[in-house]
């Protein structure tokens, strides 16, 4: 078997921190709080030097949405509307970085073979994502030929016309009938027992973290209730 080998903490515990702290955070209302979890995550994200000009762009395209919660709020709202906005608008980035710290260190599929591992998750699913996920590059193919096509005929698609959506559901359904024989050609046998070709080390301090973080943050957001 081969041992997967990583710099930063296992998909499996960010998906856990992710949403120890992500679902508690929507009841939380502390700015300060939120500021602490953006500085750590952004300090994580450092430390596993992910690419700066993607995530800056990431960062950047959210801005209009928490400029958006923060100015209704802001301005429309009512009661201590200054506490109000910034709660909302920190929350935003909060929960966009949080996310960020799973996604942008680990592929789809090292995140997806860790939870099959660690939580179980259902090997049909996973398969049938990662085949999925795999047939990306020819979707967007697909899109390119659609467009190609319409153009000659003289009858351009246009992103806001439905039929131009039909076609592409359309294909994807052909394509996923195909993947389930593909899965099947190759031995795929839904609920029996695979031989698993990889190891997904989980050290257990790495546990110990995860509830050690969600324990503090719910701690510090229900009982101590910063500004």
């Amino acid at each position: 078997m081969n041992r997967t080998k990583r710099r930063g903490l296992n998909p499996t515990i960010l998906f856990v921190i992710m949403l120890g702290i992500g679902l508690p955070l929507s009841f939380s209302r502390s700015v300060i709080l939120n500021a602490i979890i953006m500085l750590f995550t952004v300090l994580y994200l450092c430390w596993e030097r992910v690419r700066l000009r993607t995530a800056l762009l990431v960062l950047l395209i959210a801005f209009p949405l928490a400029f958006g919660s923060w100015a209704s709020f802001m301005f429309f709202g009512t009661g201590d509307r200054l506490h109000a906005a910034w709660i909302y608008g920190t929350r935003v980035y909060a929960y966009l970085l949080l996310a960020m710290i799973l996604t942008m260190t680990h592929s789809v599929q090292e995140i997806l073979l860790s939870l099959h591992h660690h939580l179980h998750l259902s090997n049909t699913f996973v398969y049938g994502l990662l085949g999925s996920f795999n047939m990306m590059k020819n979707l967007r193919d697909q899109y390119r030929r659609i467009k190609y096509s319409a153009m000659l005929r003289d009858a351009p698609y246009h992103f806001w016309q439905a039929h131009f959506y039909l076609r592409l559901i359309i294909t994807a359904l052909n394509w996923s009938n195909d993947l389930a024989i593909a899965m099947t050609s190759q031995g795929f046998t839904e609920g029996a027992k695979r031989t698993e070709l990889s190891m997904d080390p989980l050290p257990a301090w790495q546990w110990g973290l995860a509830g050690l973080l969600i324990v503090l943050y719910c701690g510090a957001a229900f009982l101590w209730r910063p500004w």
